[in-house]
């Protein structure tokens, strides 16, 4: 195999491809790029076996072939080359990688040892803005679970149909909704995603204009320009979560978001050690109370001018999930809906995209 490319071009695609590389020692083939030099220009691929990308580069093309590159070092290689033509050229088991004046050899393997890239037949598929996509992703893959015995919490729900796209996370201790209307026709499908892969595939979004995801039996496909990104479904049952959304409340406030999160940063400064964050709602003086204790460190206490209706209420919450809860919203002034003191509170945003996060108060001493 002989091929020269642009050197800024092949940094973009060799940063698409590795969100594919896998970091297990036990083998080595898959910490690897397949590069595939033929009819069709220069491919290349990588998987870890739940993930697989592939991408094609601009490229001369002056003798065919393939090799399997190594994935992480060859990105390091050409990030810290001048702006040039790269070329690679393959002999047996290395390749001579030059631009100017700097000459790299580097061991291949075989590409025969490669695993096949999935054939995937789509059932249904929806187009969003690579903006979209970003935002969305952002929002959920906060409250994506890490506890493995779950395997499904550690995913994020993507339901399609009616003409709303959603995407459903939740920890158990809180739930995050956020909704947007989709254009395209075809038919509804629902689909648990990889939280990690769902995140990856949000960084790859920046500066894609648009985002095609298609739904397969077992796999999700994420298609973009030149690239797609392959990745399995977790298989369980996702939790009905429309059903833990409280059906009425009985306090509402409507703050500005700045003002709240900003408050809520500054306060959670003395809620060390797990300790919780106080809020106290005062709807006749129309007041937020935010305060927070730790013993032995010391206390803060601010008061937020806010909108309210209903009755007075004190609960607490998980300073950190709740400032991640308020920091999703996009509009300038979100509500938060009270039950009662051992209830879940429900952030909305008031514009944008639609926006709901709910959370599990802590208990009062």
């Amino acid at each position: 195999m002989k091929v020269s490319l642009a050197r800024s071009e092949f940094a973009d695609a060799l940063s698409v491809i590795s969100k594919g590389l896998s970091s297990r020692t036990t083998l080595p083939i898959l910490s690897g790029v397949l590069f595939t030099a033929g009819d069709d220009g220069l491919m290349l691929y990588s998987t870890d076996l739940d993930v697989s990308v592939k991408t094609k580069v601009e490229a001369r093309i002056d003798e065919k072939g393939s090799a399997v590159l190594p994935g992480r070092l060859l990105g390091d290689i050409v990030r810290s080359l001048g702006e040039a033509a790269v070329s690679i050229e393959t002999d047996g088991h290395s390749a001579r990688i030059t631009c100017g004046t700097s000459s790299f050899v580097l061991k291949t393997l075989s590409a025969d040892d490669f695993p096949r890239f999935p054939e995937v037949s789509p059932e249904s598929e929806i187009s969003l803005t690579g903006e979209t996509l970003m935002s969305m992703v952002q929002k959920v893959t906060r409250a994506v679970s890490k506890d493995e015995t779950r395997p499904v919490l550690t995913g994020v729900l993507v339901e399609v149909k009616d003409g709303l796209a959603t995407m459903v996370s939740t920890d158990s201790y809180r739930l995050c909704i956020v909704e947007t209307q989709h254009h395209e026709t075809g038919e509804p499908f629902n689909a648990v995603i990889p939280g990690r892969a769902l995140d990856d595939v949000s960084k790859l979004a920046s500066g894609v204009e648009r985002m095609t995801i298609a739904c397969a039996q077992n796999q999700v496909v994420f298609r973009f320009g030149e690239s797609l990104f392959v990745t399995r479904r977790i298989e369980g049952v996702f939790p009905n979560y429309r059903q833990l959304l409280p059906a009425e409340w009985e306090t509402r406030i409507t703050v500005d978001k700045e003002e709240l999160l900003a408050a809520v940063r500054r306060v959670s400064l003395m809620a060390q050690h797990s300790a919780p964050l106080r809020l106290s709602v005062a709807p006749e003086e129309r007041t937020l109370t935010l305060s927070a204790q730790t013993h032995d460190v010391g206390e803060a206490t601010e008061v937020v001018e806010v909108d309210c209706e209903g009755q007075p209420v004190e609960m607490a919450f998980n300073h950190t999930y709740l400032a991640d809860g308020v920091a999703g919203a996009e509009s300038e002034r979100i509500t938060l809906d009270i039950t009662s003191p051992m209830k879940p509170g429900v952030i909305r945003s008031t514009e944008g995209m639609a926006y709901t996060y709910l959370l599990m108060p802590v208990r009062l001493g």
